[in-house]
C-alpha cells in the first residue's frame, strides 16, 4: 500500500530535488531490414522505425502529464549498424552516410530526441562493412542531427583491439574537426566502450544487442538531487547510515522507472526490457553527482577520499536499486559526465578534478570518462592511449568502461566549450604531454586477462 506521506515525498522529489526519468528508449532490431541494395535496406528501416515507434513519443507525455513525472527524453536504439553494412553489395562510405541519413530522418519522423545504433563492435576484429562504418562515422554524425554512435574495442573475454584502439583515436579527431563551428559537437554522440551492454537505454552508447527480442522499451532512471537531499538529513553519522540512505532513496527511484516501464510497455504493445538504475546528472543546480560526494564530507570532488565515497555511493545505488525492479539493466550506477554535471565542471575548473583522478574513479563508477573536453590540438594517438587506458580497467575488471571524449578545435585548457541542453558546457582539462605514439603504432590485440578464463 501507498500511504500519503510517500505520495508527498515522491511529489516533493518531482518538485523540489529534480526527480526525473532520464529516458524511454525502445530498442528496434534491424536484423530483417538487410538487403544487398542500399535504397531497398533504407526503405525497410525507414518503414520499421517509423512504424514501431509512431506512438513512442505521444505514450510518453501521456504518461508524464498522468503521473506527473518528468521524462526528459524520449529515444530510439537500433542492433548496430554495421549488420545492415555487411549485408550490402560492395558496401562503402556513401552507402553508410545514406543510412545514417535514414535513421536521422526517421528519429524526426516519430519526434523522438536521438536514436543510437550507428555502431560497430569489433573487439576481437573487424568485417569489411564494420571498417567502413568506423571511417564514416565523423561525417555521418556532421552531417545528421539526432543520430548517435558507439564501437565497442575490447571486452574481458576478448582483450582489446588495438587496431580498432588506433583507428577510434583518429576518427574522433575528423569528427571534431568536421564540427569545429560548435565545438566538436559530433564527438558528443561518440562512444569508445570496452564490455559495452546490449540494453543501455542511454546515449550515445546505445543500441539495440543482438541478443535482444525484435522491439523493448527500456527506461533510465535519474535522481542525484534526490539522494543529495536524503544525505542531509544523516550528515555525520558514520557510513553505514549513508549506505543505507542511499539505498532507500534508489528503491524509491527505481520503483518509479519500474512503473513508467511497465506503463509504456502496455500502452505501446511492447515487451519490457530493463529499468537502468544509473545516476545521470544534469547541468541544473543541485542535480550532481559531485555534490553528493562532497555531501560525504568532501570539500571538492576530486580531492582525495572521492574515489572511496563514490565506490560506495555506486554500490549502494545498486543495492537499493536492484530489489525495486523486475528486470534491473544496462549500466546502473553512478555517471560521472564532467560537462553534465555542475558539480563536476566547478571541480575540474577548481583543478581539484583532473583527468588523472577522473581515471582512478572509473574503476568503481557506472562507465568511464565521459564528455570530457581536451585541447583541439591533441593528436590521435594521446585520444587513442587514453581509450587504451579506460578499455584495460573495464577488461581486467570485467565491467563496463567508455570514453566519451571531445578535442574541442580551437580550444586550450582552460577555455569553456558550451554544447547545450542536457550536455551543458565543460572547461577544457589538462592532458599529459608526454606521447604513446610509438605505443600506439605496434597494432594487433593486447591478449585478455586470466580471469577470462571462466568456463
Amino acid at each position: 500500500m501507498i500511504n500519503p506521506f510517500e505520495i508527498i515525498e515522491t511529489i516533493n522529489m518531482i518538485d523540489k530535488e529534480n526527480l526525473d526519468i532520464r529516458t524511454i528508449t525502445m530498442g528496434i532490431s534491424l536484423k530483417n531490414c538487410t538487403d544487398p541494395n542500399v535504397d531497398k535496406a533504407c526503405e525497410k528501416i525507414y518503414k520499421k522505425i517509423t512504424s514501431y515507434a509512431r506512438n513512442l513519443v505521444k505514450v510518453g507525455c501521456e504518461i508524464e502529464e498522468q503521473f506527473g513525472i518528468p521524462i526528459i527524453n524520449k529515444r530510439i536504439s537500433v542492433t548496430p549498424v554495421a549488420t545492415v553494412i555487411d549485408a550490402l553489395d560492395e558496401p562503402d562510405t556513401e552507402k553508410c552516410l545514406k543510412i545514417a541519413k535514414t535513421l536521422d530522418s526517421a528519429a524526426k519522423e516519430v519526434g523522438v530526441d536521438f536514436i543510437g545504433g550507428y555502431s560497430a563492435l569489433v573487439h576481437k576484429g573487424f568485417t569489411k562493412g564494420e571498417r567502413i562504418l568506423i571511417e564514416s562515422i565523423p561525417e555521418a554524425l556532421a552531417k545528421t542531427d539526432i543520430v548517435c554512435s558507439s564501437v565497442n574495442i575490447g571486452s574481458t573475454r576478448a582483450g582489446i583491439n588495438m587496431d580498432a584502439v588506433a583507428l577510434m583515436g583518429s576518427t574522433i579527431k575528423k569528427a571534431a574537426e568536421l564540427t569545429k563551428d560548435n565545438g566538436g559537437f559530433a564527438c558528443a554522440k561518440l562512444v569508445v566502450f570496452c564490455n559495452a551492454v546490449e540494453d543501455n537505454p542511454f546515449m550515445a552508447g546505445a543500441f539495440h544487442g543482438e541478443g535482444e527480442g525484435d522491439c523493448v522499451i527500456n527506461v533510465g532512471v535519474s535522481g542525484p538531487g534526490v539522494v543529495k537531499c536524503a544525505l542531509e538529513k544523516v550528515k555525520g553519522e558514520p557510513f553505514g547510515a549513508v549506505a543505507e540512505t542511499i539505498k532507500n532513496t534508489a528503491f524509491k527511484i527505481t520503483r518509479m522507472g519500474q512503473l513508467v516501464a511497465s506503463e509504456a510497455s502496455k500502452r505501446l504493445g511492447v515487451p519490457f526490457g530493463i529499468v537502468d538504475l544509473s545516476l545521470a546528472p544534469t547541468p541544473a543546480v543541485g542535480d550532481s553527482v559531485a555534490y553528493i560526494l562532497e555531501e560525504m564530507g568532501l570539500e571538492k570532488c576530486g580531492t582525495h577520499g572521492t574515489t572511496a565515497a563514490l565506490a560506495l555511493l555506486n554500490d549502494a545505488v545498486k543495492k537499493g536499486g536492484v530489489m525495486a525492479s523486475s528486470y534491473v539493466g544496462g549500466l546502473s550506477g553512478a555517471f560521472i559526465p564532467v560537462s553534465e554535471d555542475a558539480g563536476m565542471i566547478s571541480a575540474a575548473k577548481s583543478g581539484a578534478l583532473s583527468i588523472e583522478k577522473l581515471e582512478a574513479m572509473t574503476c568503481v563508477c557506472s562507465v568511464g570518462l565521459d564528455m570530457i573536453a581536451v585541447p583541439g590540438d591533441t593528436t590521435a594517438d594521446t585520444i587513442s592511449c587514453i581509450i587504451a587506458d579506460e578499455a584495460a580497467i573495464g577488461m581486467v575488471n570485467s565491467k563496463t568502461t567508455a570514453v566519451r571524449i571531445i578535442p574541442a578545435p580551437g580550444k586550450t585548457v582552460g577555455d569553456t566549450v558550451e554544447f547545450g541542453g542536457l550536455l551543458g558546457s565543460g572547461p577544457v582539462m589538462s592532458l599529459n604531454k608526454y606521447q604513446g605514439a610509438e605505443f600506439i603504432a605496434r597494432g594487433g590485440r593486447i591478449p585478455a586477462p586470466l580471469q577470462s578464463l571462466k568456463n
